[in-house]
């Protein structure tokens, strides 16, 4: 057998986690098709209306704590591993909020668009951890002001987190994986197209085709918790 990529970039997406149970956003059925992102998911939202934004990140914060990893989280944190023993790097990078990779064994996981584990103070910046329902009346640990607590990931209108280590690691990647993502996400999406400048082999793993799916070199199309590790094994990787 062939050796594996020394350097994988990995991009996850919503796509890998509905198969814990948490809903995709943009699919038939999703989140944003239920719900109106731009009453739930902005800043403006939050300022006219904090109580009902925090309702429904309590609401998803408690979803994402009642999932569990599925065989796609546990095959990436164990290539990950293998990887790092044989001297080489998976990098994780994930658009989703929940912590299903670190559960499922990732010991590194770049969260771009944030964490709903997490809190963080609109007054004076001060981030921390949270796993309880996040109310107007608490108080920020680093101030002590209250009503100035949100949920520490990125809403529509703001900036994705990590940007500058992502295109890093992007760069010195040896192959580029996406899973489970819907190829419409800026700026998520764009990396496909940053790879392939890059002159590096890129493949998607996805229930279907996303919105960028022409841009890849490979894909295969399926659950995740199927398709990922039988990718991963085919590297070396299982």
């Amino acid at each position: 057998m062939a050796s594996p990529p020394a350097r994988i970039f990995v991009l996850t997406g919503a796509g890998i986690s509905a198969e814990s149970g948490l809903g995709t956003f943009r699919d038939r059925g999703g989140i944003w098709e239920r719900f109106d992102p731009m009453r739930l998911a902005t800043p403006e939202a939050f300022a006219a209306d904090p109580d009902t934004v925090l309702d429904f990140y309590n609401w998803r914060r408690r979803n994402a704590l009642a999932a569990e990893p599925n065989p796609a989280h546990r095959a990436l944190a164990r290539a990950q591993a293998r990887l790092a023993d044989g001297g080489g790097r998976l990098f994780l990078c994930t658009q989703n909020v929940d912590d299903l990779h670190e559960r499922g064994g990732a010991e590194a996981v770049t969260h771009m668009h944030g964490a709903l584990l997490r809190a963080r103070c609109t007054g004076c910046g001060h981030g921390f951890a949270c796993r309880g329902d996040i109310l107007r009346a608490d108080p920020c640990p680093g101030c002590a002001r209250t009503g100035t607590l949100r949920p520490d990931i990125v809403w529509f209108g703001e900036m994705p987190m990590h940007l500058e280590a992502i295109d890093a690691r992007l760069r010195e990647a040896d192959l580029f994986v996406a899973v489970g993502t819907s190829g419409s996400v800026l700026s998520a999406a764009g990396y496909v197209t940053q790879a392939r400048s890059l002159g590096i082999r890129t493949c998607e793993l996805n229930l279907e085709p996303s919105d960028n799916a022409s841009l890849f070199d490979e894909a295969r199309y399926g659950p995740a918790s199927e398709i990922v590790p039988a990718f991963l094994a085919d590297l070396g990787l299982a």
